[in-house]
């Protein structure tokens, strides 16, 4: 409840000051046309197949659009971003994610999939370029190493986005972010809107899988799977220190919920794989919506996506995004 609050005060912010400063940086669009990535779910969790356009109903800052569905999004390519955190107290994460490369199999076997490797601490490390070699992918995430004391969140996701934002615009762009829930160490005070204005300008997916170290790592001394025994006690007053950062941004959380994507929280190896899977299942089955905005404005765009049928499955979208002066006035021309 909380993220969301602060979601939706950071989007009327931004569309204030859009509207009010002349000297903020316009972010261009690729197109005219919003690609809405959707996820469609029954009252048991399992995924809702067969829906057509006419079954869904987009909203744009309320305004009804003309939804178009793309048929064809299996034999799509796409590019995926893998981004780990390995500072803080990600190491004691790594035992759980031991089997990442071999979990990302189905997606990173595709012979029209990409993926490059970013790891992050209080700095950006792009560990493997674009590739289409599976195998050297998952050898590559095996290599990580513990970072410093950072983990500069907000920071990869920007990195990550406008890596996505340059492979070929017919592919699908999949980041897949690994991380603690809390940011340290990122630019906050002047990234913020850039960084959000960066997302909803992109159709980038963000998959976030998240640990709480003073959770998952407390869970560990309590079972005895825990060798840094010595910092027990430190653990213990995280955790009891978490109704009080109750505040604090939840960075993962907000930006999946922004782009349509999914964000999930792990405290053991069983959660990390089963979320894993799940992500390699929601991959392709996605409906891929979009529309061409009806008598479009500059700045941040509310988007609603529901069903027609009301209690035919719950829905998961994309909530916003960004439209420049240029595009506005390159539609308006038409």
């Amino acid at each position: 409840m909380r993220s969301s609050l602060f979601v939706e005060c950071l989007l009327v912010s931004l569309s204030i000051a859009q509207e009010s400063t002349s000297q903020k940086p316009i972010f261009q669009s690729e197109s005219n046309v919003v690609i809405v990535p959707t996820l469609v779910k029954n009252d048991k969790g399992e995924l809702v197949y067969g829906l057509q356009a006419k079954d869904f109903i987009i909203e744009d800052d309320g305004i009804e659009q003309v939804a178009q569905l793309d048929e064809a999004t299996e034999s799509q390519p796409i590019s995926v971003v893998i981004a780990i955190q390995t500072g803080r107290r990600a190491t004691g994460e790594f035992g759980r994610m031991r089997g990442l490369g071999s979990m990302l199999e189905p997606v990173l076997s595709n012979p029209r999939a990409e993926s490059a490797v970013l790891f992050f601490d209080s700095h950006l490390d792009v560990a493997l370029d674009f590739t289409n070699n599976s195998e050297a992918v998952a050898q590559r995430i095996q290599t990580s190493k513990p970072g410093d004391g950072g983990a500069a969140i907000l920071d990869a996701v920007d990195f990550s986005v406008k890596l996505l934002s340059k492979r070929a615009k017919d592919r699908r762009r999949v980041l897949l972010l690994i991380s603690e829930t809390r940011d340290h160490g990122s630019h906050w005070a002047r990234k913020i809107e850039e960084v959000v204005a960066h997302i909803g300008n992109s159709n980038v997916v963000v998959y976030a899988l998240a640990f709480s170290p003073s959770k998952s790592q407390v869970l560990d001394t309590l079972r005895g799977t825990n060798r840094d025994e010595k910092r027990a006690t430190a653990d213990l007053l995280a955790a009891v220190a978490l109704t009080t950062n109750a505040m604090r941004k939840n960075i993962p959380k907000i930006v999946a919920s922004m782009t349509g994507g999914e964000y999930e929280l792990f405290e053991t190896l069983n959660g990390f794989e089963t979320q894993l899977t799940a992500f390699d299942n929601h991959l392709y089955n996605r409906y891929f919506l979009s529309f061409q905005p009806k008598n479009p404005r500059p700045g941040l765009h509310q988007i609603r996506v529901r069903l027609r049928e009301a209690g035919k499955g719950s829905v998961m979208a994309r909530t916003n995004y960004w439209a420049s002066a240029s595009s506005v006035v390159s539609e308006a021309a038409k």
